[in-house]
């Protein structure tokens, strides 16, 4: 038996004043640094900005320009602890969009006429 995803997810059409926003998130996340700082993020909780960029292989500064666009994008938050700055992930929203994206992926690579990983 051949497992599909739902095209039904029970959600409803999306609003026209959100098509701009959604769009502005998607550029956001489109990002593969981003994405490595979110997921440092979500599996070890909060981090400052040196310990980020050690598991993301990129410089601090670096990190700390993609952390500010998260931030505005209110994707990321702060808290001050000592002379430090710690990160966090605001929620699980962010994620769950990078994790559709994956399982999209994985629809691309197969070779034609396989099941996704992910549908096995």
């Amino acid at each position: 038996m051949r497992m599909h995803a739902n095209s039904n997810d029970g959600l409803h059409p999306i609003e026209p004043e959100f098509v701009e926003l959604a769009a502005e998130v998607l550029g956001i996340l489109s990002d593969p640094t981003r994405i490595r700082i979110l997921d440092a993020l979500e599996s070890e909780g909060e981090l400052p900005v040196g310990e980020i960029a050690k598991l993301v292989g990129k410089s601090p500064s670096g990190v700390s320009q993609h952390l500010a666009r998260l931030r505005m994008a209110r994707m990321v938050t702060t808290r001050p602890e000592g002379t430090k700055v710690l990160y966090a992930v605001v929620d699980a929203h962010p994620m769950r969009v990078i994790r559709e994206a994956v399982l999209l992926a994985e629809h691309a690579v197969e070779a034609a006429g396989r099941i996704p990983k992910h549908h096995r």
